[in-house]
């Protein structure tokens, strides 16, 4: 579902706007005022926005990072009627990092922001490192977990052909785990050890893939959309982050 914007944040920003594969997506771009550390690319979640980005917006800024959020195709005020889950989103990315001009950028992603951000990953070379939250590992993966009971497997064959014809991609190519066999750069992964929309399974099937640097947080008694809630992951994230830096 297309969630509209709410009012536009009172953080400083500016807006963004970008063409990519024919369609316009906006954005925007959160500069800090502090010594500069880097650029932070955020990535929403499926039925979100980049109002969700405001938030961890203050959190980076504060911290010297500029941020850049955007909403995804058929998502917020961007333009396109399908969500592929990482199969031209990931092109997307590379265009949004056009935008700004972005020589470096670490991906932020949740959901299937975090899918789309492995994705793109191994094939964008301005991108230096990833956080990755509840992701899943395979697109066909995650949606037989999540098909109704009721749904015989012929079902869901067909739904998963009937979206690959309207949307015109290729199911079986929407898979992190896929891709993190070719990711170099440090992956931080974080994953509610309670997630039962994304169990926290495929999490560590891409942890166990990836082939550079990793770390796999598993958070206890969190859920799909509350994994961010403790102060002992931000620590770890802000940790993790420092660390980052001063590989520079």
């Amino acid at each position: 579902m297309r969630h509209p914007l709410a009012a536009a944040p009172e953080l400083p920003h500016r807006d963004v706007s970008f063409r990519s594969d024919g369609v316009v997506l906006k954005g925007w771009l959160f500069p800090t005022g502090h010594p500069r550390r880097g650029l932070i690319v955020y990535l929403h979640g499926v039925a979100d926005n980049r109002g969700s980005s405001v938030g961890l917006a203050h959190r980076f800024v504060a911290e010297g990072y500029d941020v850049l959020a955007y909403d995804s195709r058929a998502h917020g005020e961007s333009e396109g009627r399908d969500c592929t889950y990482g199969f031209y989103e990931k092109r997307d990315l590379a265009r949004a990092l056009d935008a700004v001009s972005a020589d470096q950028a670490i991906l932020f992603g949740a959901s299937l922001g975090a899918a789309v951000a492995l994705q793109a990953a191994p094939d964008e070379p301005r991108v230096r490192g990833v956080i990755a939250q509840s992701s899943f590992s395979d697109l066909d993966v995650v949606v037989r977990e999540r098909a109704p009971w009721i749904a015989t497997r012929a079902d869901v064959e067909k739904a998963l052909a009937l979206a690959e014809k309207r949307g015109n991609f290729q199911v079986a190519e929407v898979s992190p785990r896929k891709a993190a066999a070719r990711i170099h750069v440090p992956v931080l992964l974080i994953h509610g050890r309670e997630d039962r929309e994304t169990p926290a399974a495929h999490s560590q099937r891409i942890y166990d893939a990836l082939a550079g640097p990793r770390r796999l947080i598993l958070v206890p008694g969190a859920g799909h959309n509350d994994v961010l809630s403790g102060a002992d992951v931000w620590r770890e994230i802000d940790s993790w982050l420092a660390g980052l830096t001063a590989r520079r």
